[in-house]
């Protein structure tokens, strides 16, 4: 039971992190001609030259095309995961292209348009991230050069970027490729902070004289579970205990209150921490 319930909510946050992608790069990107790296870059760019075809169906072919080169490299162990955000979110961007056509950019204020095309597609991307997705694209082609190459992929991805970032001054002038390589220089900043913020956990270390309780409440009212340590005051050579503990953000003031009233001397140290592997939180993968 608790495999299937964990299995719908990685379900539902695929397909919740491969819409807010779209949402970004479809209203946002694509009418300001913003390439900020990736496939939704190159179709930005690619569609500016071709006329005929909208960025979302060139966006939609070169991902059908990354697509097939997955399965044809990696076949059934290509994984299911990024093939399913992939199909998706070229599935979503046309029925975008279909339902709301954008003529032009929902505002006269590039800025404004830049901050919800950088945070849209991150909030997404690191949605996807966290329960180890991609959507697809340039993600494929870093699958294919590690596999059969010796290259640094990260550096070869970021390199690709940039050279895709520096086009749209070519294509758009100066002033759109500013924006297009500011947005790149911002968009794994803020991948980086939303993926730490999903995961951020309270660590607790509470120098007490009563560890049974504290940990008695950890235990069976917050579900979690504590590692006791004896210690010696170096000031006062009293006998003591470490309580150590890892819970989530909101049950971090019960447990500071509780902490109080069990032990109103204890003594708490508390950290954020987002990295946190073992049962309870994130498994080894």
């Amino acid at each position: 039971m608790k495999w299937k319930k964990q299995s719908v909510q990685e379900f539902l946050l695929l397909n919740l992190g491969t819409v807010l992608i779209c949402l970004g790069v479809y209203f946002f990107k694509f009418p300001n001609n913003f390439s900020i790296g990736g496939v939704s870059g190159m179709a930005v760019i690619i569609a500016r030259y071709t006329q005929a075809i909208s960025q979302a169906t060139v966006m939609t072919i070169i991902n059908m095309v990354l697509l097939l080169l997955g399965f044809l490299v990696f076949g059934r162990s290509f994984g299911f995961k990024t093939a399913y955000s992939t199909v998706l979110m070229s599935v979503v961007t046309q029925a975008l292209e279909w339902l709301f056509p954008m003529e032009k950019p929902f505002t006269s204020q590039p800025v404004l348009e830049l901050f919800f095309a950088i945070l849209l597609p991150a909030i997404g991307s690191a949605l996807l991230f966290n329960i180890d997705a991609s959507s697809g694209g340039t993600d494929i082609v870093a699958m294919v050069l590690k596999k059969y190459t010796s290259l640094n992929i990260g550096r070869a991805l970021m390199l690709s970027d940039l050279v895709i970032t520096l086009a749209a001054c070519v294509a758009f002038g100066m002033e759109t490729g500013l924006f297009s390589i500011t947005g790149l220089l911002l968009k794994s900043l803020v991948i980086d902070y939303v993926i730490e913020s999903i995961n951020m956990c309270k660590y607790f270390t509470i120098v007490c004289e009563k560890p049974e309780e504290i940990c008695r409440y950890i235990q069976q009212s917050l579900g979690h579970s504590a590692t006791v340590v004896e210690a010696k005051g170096a000031y006062s050579g009293q006998q003591k205990y470490l309580v150590l503990t890892v819970i989530r953000r909101y049950e971090a003031v019960q447990l500071r209150r509780t902490v109080k009233l069990l032990d109103p001397v204890a003594f708490m140290m508390i950290t954020n921490t987002s990295e946190i592997i073992g049962k309870g939180f994130r498994g080894v993968n």
